[in-house]
């Protein structure tokens, strides 16, 4: 007898007896040589036919079957016999005369339609052969292309069929989405292991190293799990170890390695895996299918997480949603530290504060709103890093700081006042929010001295506008000029309230802010007490007086015989239309020169909604969007009457008082700690003297959401804001306005020299905070008019302007590429610059466009000319990031396209 034979598979035999069946010999018979033993069923049915199979271990048996057999059946004997051990009178009954033999790669060629095969196919070994004999579809296989059975054909053909996807499209992507479905990865799961590798080995070559520990996965019953396990790596082979692996880092790999069948998953294989199923849960979330795909892969991550114990490393995934709230709390804990016990915060600190709250908005599942609040944080730190200047010495200098710096404070603390849910988030904010109000506390007595002062002094107002004086020295001036004019009166509305309407004015850019002489911003003094009916009564009749609507109108009818007064009442319509016909036809009318319309969206909230949690814009105060779209014609002069401070819940101090005022008090007792006496012809109640509150914590009349009527620069000083629809010279003598928010507002403190002082350029002539205030005396636009270019940058950037920014000034392609196009002018090329060099290549365009002198709503067309100026031939000298929002020069470009010496 032969030697020992490969068990052969029933599938294979099927095959060779269909092939067998197809050949015209009409012999009854065949003999395979095989191992004799069959478990399957005795008789198959193949087109029709009959075919009996029969185990033959000895001639015997052999004759047996052959006399045995049905006239309608035909025969197949496995035997290991040699033909001479089987004789002439068997053979004589067989198909050829012989026994043939059943190699799976005939059976292969025989498939695919008798084609020859790639060697690199057959070099795979047997288990390919196998699997395509064993799972051969219905239809068959597709045929090839040509007249050789590429490797790629073939197994892409069994992978598909393996895994019941289209052959065409197996990748990375489909694999994870196939792994989803728990009957397929049923199917895949008890595949032999020699059919197992060789799949694992080929979906590795044509989908990516991920296929590897999906196919772990698969092979250790946890398929379904494949995208959670995929997520979890996220955490466990994060890029920051990939030098150093940390002891729980490690213990965890090890506690995870059974869910891939006790394999260790290699660095490489791990971060494709960690790619791909990140990439598919970006998929889920953009086709709209958070809830049902995406959050319970996340869910079920997080489960095996906590079954590994592995839910404190979660920090280092950018998906998991505990990851987020890990890294928000590691944040926390960096504010604390920076919080300073008493002055400055310690840079240093603050830039670690930065750092991680960076990498917590580079997390997928961060919450917006979080963010916001920790960005409001970190903006406070910067602020509280920077000295606190001496004490204003003038009232109209405790006025722009309120209008050019504190109230930016005012608005980023009113968010962290209210706060976070996270207990340890809470507990920074606390921190954080009691030192910010001991330098605004400082701030607001200050201010309050300097008000009591120029109040019982009746000092002259010189440069600064008091309430009663914007009908004349702002809103004349602009009529006499021929402009028409909307003026808003935003009730109750204070300066850190007016920060955000401005931004949301502006942002579509059909509106423009204008400034005096394109300067700062600049604010306005309420009449004391600031209550509407002594402010907005005064603002209105442009002098100190006191009274409701009908006061108001009759003020204003007799200032203004044409003009019109909208209140409230006037403004509201019926169903379908945002305003009445009489209030659209005063906004478009040409006779109408000036309309005022009162808008108490913001005065209302403060007894009826949440102030400090609100953002003022046109989404907000639907009626300033409505009246905007109106007045494209007009300028536009938004101001209030007073500001408003809000509630400190259990912060608050109610004092007594014989009135039921909420913020003022007759002086029928001294002024107190946090209190002030007022007196003067600019107080209109209370016979002219009162007591007024500078601390916001005090309050005398019953609980609300928000107050006014007290003396801190949040009541006191009203903010001015002057729009244009796309004109910068509407108004002469006024300007495109720079960047309002202050330095610390925008830019991030640098890590190089943070132990020392903040990385940003040091305070210039010019700035914030030592500009002079804009010159109101007599007519507000008696200023020489603004040449048509934009001033130039500062002088003293010019100075310390590096010598490559010099040698491209003076390099000859500069100058031909200068010649050709409408030219920036050199200083402005030169701030930008300087500006970019000093950060590193790196810009937020609003800091450019503060550094570089350029109004804020010719940033893009400026940023867009520079571009233009550089970009030689097209290659990107300058760009902006993808995050729309930062500048980036190429410096090594710059100096290639220019021929500049890198030096």
């Amino acid at each position: 007898m032969g030697g020992a034979v490969t068990p052969v598979q029933p599938a294979a035999i099927r095959r060779k007896v269909e092939a067998w069946l197809a050949e015209p010999d009409g012999v009854p018979a065949i003999a395979l040589r095989a191992t004799p033993l069959w478990t399957a069923d005795p008789v198959l049915s193949i087109d029709g036919t009959a075919v009996r199979v029969v185990a033959c271990p000895t001639p015997l048996a052999a004759r047996a079957a052959l006399r045995d057999r049905a006239e309608d059946e035909r025969l197949v004997l496995l035997t290991e016999l040699t033909p001479d051990e089987l004789g002439d009178g068997v053979l004589a009954h067989l198909s050829l005369q012989t026994v043939r033999s059943v190699d799976p790669w005939d059976l292969v060629r025989q498939m695919f339609g008798g084609v020859n095969l790639d060697a690199r196919l057959v070099r795979d070994g047997r288990w390919a052969a196998e699997a395509l004999t064993d799972h051969r579809p219905a239809q068959g296989w597709p045929a090839p292309s040509g007249t050789v059975l590429t490797r790629e054909h073939a197994l892409r053909s069994l992978a598909g069929e393996l895994l019941g996807l289209d052959p065409k499209q197996i990748d990375s992507a489909g694999l994870l989405q196939w792994s989803t479905d728990a009957l397929a990865v049923q199917r895949v799961a008890h595949l032999p292991a020699a059919v197992a590798d060789g799949l694992t080995n080929f979906l590795v070559e044509i989908a990516g190293l991920s296929a590897a520990p999906v196919m772990a996965a698969v092979r250790a019953g946890h398929g379904v799990d494949a995208i959670p396990l995929g997520l979890l790596t996220g955490a466990l082979w994060a890029p920051a170890f990939s030098a150093e692996v940390p002891v729980q880092i490690a213990v965890a790999r090890t506690r995870l390695e059974p869910w891939f069948g006790g394999d260790r998953l290699s660095d490489a294989s791990a971060a494709a895996f960690r790619a791909a199923a990140e990439a598919w849960l970006d998929r889920a979330v953009d086709a709209g299918h958070l809830d049902e795909d995406a959050r319970p892969m996340l869910r079920r991550a997080e489960a095996i997480a906590a079954e590994i114990d592995a839910m404190p490393l979660l920090a280092e995934s950018a998906v998991l949603p505990t990851g987020f709230t890990q890294r928000m709390r590691t944040f926390a804990d960096a504010l604390r530290l920076a919080v300073p016990a008493g002055g400055q915060a310690d840079p240093a600190a603050v830039v670690k504060a930065q750092q991680l709250l960076a990498r917590s908005e580079e997390h997928r599942a961060a919450d917006p709103a979080v963010l916001e609040t920790a960005r409001m944080a970190v903006r406070l730190l910067r602020w509280l890093a920077e000295p606190d200047p001496g004490a204003p010495a003038t009232l109209a200098d405790a006025l722009h700081r309120q209008v050019r710096e504190d109230g930016w404070v005012d608005r980023a603390r009113l968010d962290i006042f209210a706060g976070d849910v996270d207990p340890q988030l809470a507990e920074a904010y606390q921190l954080l929010h009691q030192a910010v109000q001991v330098r605004r506390s400082r701030h607001d007595d200050q201010f309050a001295g300097h008000l009591a002062h120029a109040t019982s002094a009746e000092s002259p107002p010189g440069a600064m506008l008091r309430v009663e004086d914007v009908l004349d020295r702002v809103v004349q001036p602009i009529l006499d000029h021929g402009q028409r004019v909307l003026l808003l009166v935003m009730d109750g509305m204070s300066v850190a309230a007016a920060t955000e309407l401005a931004e949301s004015i502006t942002r579509s850019g059909s509106w423009l802010e204008l400034t005096p002489g394109g300067g700062a911003r600049t604010g306005v003094l309420a009449a004391l007490p600031t209550v509407t009916e002594v402010s907005r009564c005064s603002l209105l009749s442009g002098r100190i007086a006191v009274g409701q609507q009908a006061e108001e109108r009759k003020a204003f009818e007799v200032r203004y015989p044409s003009g019109v007064l909208l209140h409230k009442g006037n403004l509201r319509a019926g169903a379908g239309a945002a305003f009445a016909p009489d209030v659209i036809a005063a906004l478009q009318s040409p006779e109408r020169q000036l309309v005022a319309a009162v808008v108490n969206t913001i005065d209302d909230a403060l007894d009826r909604s949440d102030p400090g949690t609100i953002i003022w814009g046109q989404e907000t105060i639907r009626a300033v969007r409505d009246l905007l779209a109106l007045a494209q014609d007009r300028v536009v002069v938004v101001v209030s009457d007073h500001g408003h401070v809000v509630d400190r819940g259990p912060e608050a101090v109610s004092m007594p008082s014989p009135s039921s005022e909420n913020r003022w008090r007759p002086a029928t007792t001294p002024a107190g700690d946090g209190e002030r006496l007022f007196k003067g012809s600019r107080v209109a109640k209370a016979g002219g003297t009162v007591i007024l509150p500078w601390r916001e914590e005090l309050r005398y009349g019953p609980r609300k959401a928000g107050y006014h009527g007290g003396a801190s620069p949040a009541e006191a000083v009203i903010p001015l804001l002057v729009f244009s629809a796309g004109n910068d010279q509407a108004v002469p003598g006024w300007s495109g306005a720079p960047v309002a928010s202050p330095e610390w507002w925008r830019e991030s403190l640098q890590q190089s020299g943070a132990a020392a002082q903040p990385s940003r350029p040091a305070k210039r002539n010019g700035s914030r905070r030592t500009s002079p205030a804009p010159q109101f005396e007599g007519a507000l636009f008696e200023v020489v008019e603004l040449p048509a270019q934009p001033p130039a940058a500062p002088a003293a950037l010019a100075p310390q302007s590096p010598a490559l920014v010099e040698a491209l000034l003076a390099s000859e392609v500069y100058a031909q590429r200068r010649g050709t196009r409408a030219p920036l002018p050199d200083d402005r090329v030169r701030a930008m610059l300087t500006a970019l060099l000093a950060n590193n290549d790196r810009v937020a365009r609003d800091t450019l466009a503060a550094l570089a002198g350029i109004p804020e709503h010719r940033t893009g067309p400026t940023i867009t000319a520079l571009q233009k100026l550089l970009q030689v031939e097209g290659y990107p000298v300058l760009e902006i990031d993808a995050d729309g929002r930062t500048v980036v020069l190429n410096r090594a470009l710059l100096i290639e396209q220019f021929h500049l010496e890198s030096s």
